[in-house]
């Protein structure tokens, strides 16, 4: 029978529970700031804005942004991401990205490839692996416009060499682009000192925000073509989208209240230490680790705590990875993520393509006790086999 209490292991997915500011920020903002930001002139428009600032400069301050008006708002790291590739990139150019990527840089970058967009691709180990001296040598082998890379990968966990990417990019003039959907509020992120033009990040993952938040980060001195055109609440009497960020790849009203709790988010991340949360997640990664090397039948994949976030990708012999995950819901009551999670590429770079994996992900709100009980019931569940 299934416990009656839920325990949730797909934090890579979805970071759940929020801080419970996160939940009060939203009402709040619902509640009394009910107005569109830069729509009309009236008190609620202004405190409108003035929230959306405030989140803004929040965000800029925490990914050291040195000026907010480069940040965009987004409903997601993949609205991101399109944004930076369709802006950026025309027929004729090359860009360069690693074979653990997400589906969200996979498909932009396939559907640009059918329109004349050269996609290198340098390949992983079995560990979701990219070497960075790989990844130099295709950049001046083709010399791309752009290299994108997922700061850490959403099946393995795996950290990528971008403090070493991003420097020597700037020093061959390649822009550079860094998926941060599974670092943002895990890992900490410079965009300074790591070299980073265009960085995408969701805002309901690490950074412990609401679904249909993000953002892209885009570097001084880089323009984009929108994604989207239509009302910015700025130059109205023109039909041409404004060219000044954050306008020009902001159309339609933004989703007040959902940043106002992306904001409640880091708020916490900021009060609590990031250090403190990377510390704990790593301890109940090592835990997981360690439990799941004590069961034969359980195989595991990424380069193991310490060079890896708490992502654990797994297969228990025996049991398609479908069923496994099945059966921990229906009967242990654990949510965990089973398949290809969006990244075929990735499986088929660590050997676990057609069928996928079982992914557990705990957060900062999971505890010992929880990796326990999850522990019990691969032993129990191995032990059947």
């Amino acid at each position: 029978m299934a416990s009656s209490s839920l325990l949730y292991l797909d934090n890579a997915a979805t970071s759940f529970p929020k801080p419970e500011a996160v939940y009060q920020a939203q009402d709040h903002a619902a509640r009394q700031c009910g107005a569109s930001a830069g729509r009309g002139s009236a008190l609620p428009a202004r405190q409108a804005g003035q929230t959306l600032l405030a989140v803004r400069e929040t965000l800029a301050r925490f990914f050291r942004i040195p000026v907010s008006d480069r940040l965009v708002f987004t409903a997601n790291a993949t609205q991101a991401i399109n944004t930076a590739l369709f802006g950026l990139l025309k027929p004729g150019d090359t860009v360069v990205s690693s074979s653990m990527e997400h589906n969200a840089v996979a498909r932009p970058l396939y559907q640009l490839q059918q329109r004349g967009v050269q996609w290198i691709q340098v390949p992983a180990d079995c560990q979701g692996r990219v070497a960075g001296a790989d990844v130099r040598r295709a950049c001046l082998a083709h010399r791309p416009r752009l290299l994108v890379m997922n700061h850490c990968s959403n099946v393995t966990g795996t950290l990528q060499p971008i403090d070493e990417l991003g420097p020597w990019c700037r020093e061959q003039g390649i822009v550079f682009l860094v998926d941060a959907a599974q670092s943002a509020g895990v890992c900490p992120i410079d965009v300074q000192q790591m070299g980073i033009d265009l960085l995408a990040a969701p805002g309901h993952k690490g950074l412990l925000g609401p679904q249909g938040t993000g953002f892209l980060y885009v570097a001084e001195g880089l323009e984009l073509q929108p994604l989207l055109y239509g009302g910015t609440g700025t130059a109205s009497s023109q039909l041409e989208q404004p060219h000044c960020l954050p306008e020009a790849l902001e159309s339609g009203t933004l989703n007040l209240p959902a940043l106002a709790g992306l904001q409640a988010g880091v708020n916490f991340i900021c009060h609590t230490g990031l250090d403190q949360i990377i510390r704990h997640e790593q301890e109940l990664l090592l835990q997981l680790w360690q439990g799941l090397q004590q069961l034969p039948a359980v195989q595991l994949f990424g380069p193991g705590p310490g060079q890896q976030t708490a992502v654990v990708s797994l297969t228990l012999q025996g049991l398609d990875p479908a069923e496994l995950g099945f059966v921990l819901d229906h009967q242990y009551g654990i949510a965990v993520r089973v398949g290809l999670h969006c990244a075929p590429l990735a499986h088929r770079s660590i050997g676990t393509y057609p069928a996928g994996t079982v992914r557990v992900s705990p957060g900062f709100f999971t505890t010992s006790a929880d990796i326990d009980r999850f522990l019990a019931a691969m032993r129990q569940l191995a032990s059947r086999l």
